[in-house]
């Protein structure tokens, strides 16, 4: 082999090697909109979005489930995000989505006001939760910092966690 030939694949390899470098450090995650905050989550742990549709009210749980729904043939609970929140329920609109998330076994469907988008952010750019809610029982990962605006990123496995 050449060393023309030699010195080009070797510049490949280190092209290439940068741009897995550059995707370790950024963080893929989709956004949504809860009221008037942005909230996001790990675009990996999203099974999949889905205009609301009908579902069945279970007795005696908590006010923010609202019930269970079939998909394709599972029984997943629907949890609507803004009674966990402590916010003010309200109807459905043209907005409105469920997005169903897994984390290992665990899967339920969230009610949740309007996808806003798919978000890159850098790792350096993700601070941590702030310190009024620290400690293992926050629903809070960190808090991602844009151009223009903080995005509240929420811990998935907290966010399934069944306390019902």
């Amino acid at each position: 082999m050449s060393d023309k030939l030699k010195d080009i694949i070797n510049k490949q390899n280190e092209k290439q090697d940068s741009v897995v470098e550059q995707l370790d450090d950024v963080v893929q995650l989709v956004g949504f909109m809860i009221g008037d905050e942005e909230y996001a989550v790990p675009i990996l742990s999203i099974q999949e979005i889905i205009k609301p549709f009908s579902w069945t009210r279970v007795p005696q749980v908590p006010n923010y489930v609202m019930g269970v729904f079939n998909l394709r043939g599972a029984v997943i609970p629907l949890i609507d995000l803004r009674a966990k929140f402590g916010l003010q329920t309200k109807k459905h609109s043209e907005d409105t989505r469920f997005i169903v998330m897994r984390h290992g076994d665990d899967v339920a469907g969230f009610v949740i006001d309007r996808l806003t988008m798919a978000i890159r952010i850098k790792k350096e750019n993700i601070g941590p939760a702030p310190d009024t809610v620290t400690g293992d029982d926050t629903i809070i990962e960190g808090v991602g910092k844009q151009a223009d605006k903080i995005i509240t990123i929420l811990k998935v496995n907290k966010l399934l966690e069944r306390d019902f």
